[in-house]
């Protein structure tokens, strides 16, 4: 679906990848990225916010740090800025780390350096697993427990001040991927994470 027709139909926020760093300079690469933002933004007036998500930092994809997504939104106009912000966050953010296991404390420093170098908090998360130990760069989707994250994180994330108010993106596997055409019942898979996440807010 096109950011117009996205924007035509009521939608409130569009994430999108920044693109790679395909010559190698990567404060060039993330000017291009802010001058497509700005383009977007000029040329269809809507009230729907451009999110930079960051990435796992596979070969030369944009925004692995958070100062990557900084350096790219520096790159829009402080007029245009309203409507532009960073967003996604875990776990690409988490699996550049060095540590076996995410630490509490490392994580919310992470979120800590998030939103100082953008200047604002995450206006989205997205949660999944991730198979990619932590360190590879590589954000394979997996059910939140599967994996090398673990379950801890993602509770510690529901529990911050960051998460409240933002939308919460499930991106988890499906058991079903091509159900009967009749067949209206829930993922089983999305059912358990479901149970996880609703144990969380309950706590």
């Amino acid at each position: 679906m096109s950011k117009r027709r996205f924007s035509a139909g009521g939608g409130g926020t569009v994430g999108f990848h920044p693109g790679s760093a395909v010559h190698g300079d990567r404060a060039v690469s993330a000017q291009r990225s802010g001058k497509g933002i700005t383009q977007a933004r000029t040329t269809v007036e809507s009230r729907t916010r451009l999110l930079v998500e960051n990435t796992a930092g596979a070969g030369k994809t944009m925004g692995k740090t958070a100062q990557e997504v900084s350096d790219i939104l520096a790159a829009v106009p402080k007029s245009l800025r309203g409507r532009t912000g960073p967003g996604r966050l875990p776990p690409p953010l988490i699996t550049p780390g060095q540590q076996t296991t995410p630490a509490k404390k490392a994580c919310h420093a992470v979120l800590y350096e998030f939103e100082k170098a953008t200047g604002e908090p995450p206006s989205l998360f997205n949660l999944n697993g991730s198979e990619g130990e932590l360190g590879s760069n590589r954000d394979r989707h997996v059910l939140i427990g599967d994996g090398r994250i673990g379950v801890p994180p993602f509770g510690w994330l529901m529990h911050d001040r960051r998460s409240d108010g933002i939308p919460l993106i499930l991106e988890t596997p499906q058991q079903n991927y091509e159900p009967a055409d009749d067949d209206n019942s829930p993922d089983p898979y999305d059912l358990k994470m479901m149970k996880l996440l609703e144990g969380w807010v309950k706590d």
